[in-house]
């Protein structure tokens, strides 16, 4: 049991239901009506920059964001605060460098940004690739987390029940991805946004209150909770005092983390270039409230649970948020206090059906789009048959991260969301600023940098001490570790830009063939870099 009264599993598990039923009504009622592309992909771009801005931050502070993020500043300090401004950091980076050529370049999916300037099936196959590798440890990760939180909050032990709440919450997402759309996806991310937003400040405001709201107070009781010491906020304590570890580890979060597909997907949706900057405003402005209620919270947890107490509910800490809503409202709440910890599980329930349902989105979306309309075929796919292949692909990636993360809920997943993130960073980000902005890259470039950033990312993360060698990897009975790092960036991301630019150079040694991709490159600039009217082909 979780030690919660139980008016407050009750009244969270009627939430719940109610929460199920209000958005599947907004995903029907606000996803396309008739088989057009355009609005299950885009919704039209009908979202005004408010609602996109809210739809972006929904989906770029996802469960294991929050949760994890929570837990990392409750038990490591500093070294958690950090890597919550750095998330921020990534999302202002895509705001001023990216969000608007993003829109420019786009239509759908990641893989019209890439074959804007390189065409062809190739770059199709490869970036619907790197797009399903990226995200689909990042929906395993948080299915599997799923059923135990559903779990703990409701008071339920049994391996059964964490494994249907799995299976439900699949099945939902699958719903919400197949018939929402991209509008109706939105909408549950908005709904979600400012569930969560009403919850944290609510429970930062309590911690708060608990110190006379006095920082200094609150970070040297922390300091005192956290069993560290001075050390809780100085450097090192996450990574044991390896420098070159939180570098990399900054390095990863920055570079990776906004420019996920299912964060640019919603780029896409933007009506017009001011549009884009008003809605990345809004997002931007969101997610750093939301990550300085967090770290309020983060600190709150170590200084009133303490590291004991946080370690013994989930040795990462992804429990602290309910574990500190708790100790603060006590063993026998009043109504009021349980209203406030059912609006916290609320906004935990709501993070976790948000976010797996827009990263099936995206998923499914560059598999049906990408992959199948226009990477295998030469002929094009009428709109109602890529319809129904998107929504087939939904249920496809949906089903396949229900198995997954039902066998592997037992494991210790942290390895997957730094995965998706190294992915990121090593090879989307690459393609991405060399695709926007470097005139002389080729599509044998674009190839390398896709590929090289994936596979390099994807064999380094084996030999880190996430997957072996420690007690909190996925495999803490055996050691091969052979990578020093937690996680890959610092080597796979000068990887991913280097492989870009050698296929480039080695590529590119014809004047001709070099002439020729300069002048397709110049033939779209205008359009990608400033969103003028593309010229006619042949002009």
């Amino acid at each position: 049991m979780s030690g919660f009264s139980s008016d407050a599993q009750t009244m969270s598990f009627v939430a719940f239901i109610a929460v199920i039923t209000v958005t599947l009504l907004l995903s029907v009622m606000t996803g396309p009506d008739r088989d057009d592309l355009g609005e299950y992909y885009t919704g039209y771009r009908s979202l005004s920059p408010m609602q996109s801005g809210l739809a972006i931050a929904g989906d770029y502070v996802s469960a294991s964001t929050v949760l994890a993020t929570i837990g990392v500043i409750a038990l490591a300090g500093y070294d958690g605060l950090t890597l919550a401004l750095s998330t921020v950091l990534s999302l202002v980076l895509m705001m001023f460098l990216l969000a608007e050529p993003l829109r420019n370049a786009g239509r759908f999916t990641m893989g019209d940004v890439l074959t804007r300037r390189t065409p062809g099936p190739a770059v199709r196959i490869a970036s619907s690739a790197v797009t399903l590798a990226a995200l689909l440890p990042l929906v395993i990760f948080q299915l599997a987390g799923a059923g135990d939180l559903l779990a703990f909050v409701l008071g339920f032990d049994a391996d059964g029940f964490k494994t249907g709440s799995i299976v439900f919450l699949g099945v939902l997402m699958i719903a919400y991805a197949a018939i929402g759309g991209m509008k109706g996806t939105a909408f549950i991310q908005i709904v979600k946004t400012v569930v969560l937003l009403g919850a944290s400040a609510a429970i930062a405001l309590l911690v708060l209150n608990r110190f006379d709201f006095s920082l200094p107070a609150l970070l040297d009781a922390a300091g005192k909770g956290s069993g560290a010491g001075d050390a809780y906020l100085a450097s090192g304590l996450q990574f044991g005092g390896d420098d070159l570890d939180m570098i990399s580890a900054q390095l990863t979060v920055v570079l990776g983390a906004a420019v996920l597909p299912h964060i640019t997907m919603r780029v896409f949706t933007s009506r017009n270039a001011t549009a884009v900057r008003r809605s990345m405003s809004w997002a931007v402005s969101t997610v750093v409230v939301t990550c300085l209620l967090i770290a309020v919270i983060g600190f709150g947890a170590a200084a009133i649970v303490g590291h004991k107490g946080l370690v013994a509910g989930d040795p990462q800490g992804k429990t602290a948020f309910l574990f500190v809503t708790q100790a603060l409202l006590g063993a026998e709440p009043s109504f009021g206090e349980t209203l406030v910890f059912t609006l916290v599980a609320t906004a935990v329930f709501l993070t976790l059906l948000a976010s797996v349902a827009g990263i099936t989105l995206a998923s499914a979306n560059s598999l049906a789009h990408d992959l199948i309309a226009h990477g295998l075929r030469r002929t094009r796919l009428k709109h109602t048959s890529e319809m129904a292949v998107a929504r087939a692909a939904a249920a496809g990636i949906g089903l396949t991260a229900i198995a997954a993360a039902a066998l592997v809920q037992h494991e210790n997943l942290q390895a997957l969301v730094t995965l998706s993130f190294s992915i990121g960073a090593s090879a989307v980000a690459p393609a991405l600023v060399y695709s926007m902005f470097w005139r002389r890259y080729t599509r044998t470039g674009l190839l390398s940098t896709l590929i090289v950033g994936t596979v390099g990312a994807i064999v380094l993360m084996t030999g880190s001490n996430l997957v072996s060698g420690s007690p909190q990897s996925v495999f803490p009975d055996h050691d091969f570790n052979w990578f020093p790092f937690t996680t890959t960036g610092l080597v796979s991301v000068p990887l991913g830009f280097l492989a870009g630019w050698l296929g480039t150079f080695l590529s590119a040694r014809d004047p001709r063939d070099a002439a020729a991709q300069r002048e397709l490159y110049e033939s779209v600039e205008p359009t990608i870099l400033a969103g003028a009217p593309a010229p006619p082909r042949g002009a």
